[in-house]
C-alpha cells in the first residue's frame, strides 16, 4: 500500500521545531492542524517498497531538504496559532 513518507518526516521534525516556539498551543487539535497544513504545502513522497523508503531516507538527509520542511512547519505553526479553532 502506498505511504506518503513525507508524513514520517514531518512527524520526526515537528517536536524539535515546537520546542523552539514558546507560548503556542500544543493540544492534539492544534498539532493535527499544523501537520495537515504542513503536508498540504509539501510535495507528497509516496513509497511502496523498501527501495523507495531508502531513496526517500537519503533525500531526507539533505540539509536543504530538512530546512525546506522546517520552514513549512514554522509557517503552519504561525497560521494555526493565529487561527485557533478551539476555546
Amino acid at each position: 500500500m502506498p505511504k506518503n513518507y513525507m508524513e514520517d518526516i514531518v512527524d520526526h521534525l515537528l517536536p524539535s521545531v515546537l520546542e523552539k516556539h514558546t507560548g503556542i498551543c500544543v493540544c492534539d487539535k492544534c498539532i493535527e492542524d499544523i501537520k495537515a497544513l504542513t503536508l498540504n504545502q509539501l510535495k507528497p513522497m509516496y513509497v511502496v517498497t523498501d527501495q523507495g523508503k531508502a531513496y526517500a531516507k537519503i533525500n531526507e538527509l539533505s540539509r536543504q531538504f530538512q530546512i525546506n520542511v522546517i520552514q513549512k512547519i514554522v509557517e503552519s505553526i504561525r497560521i494555526v496559532q493565529n487561527n485557533i479553532r478551539h476555546e
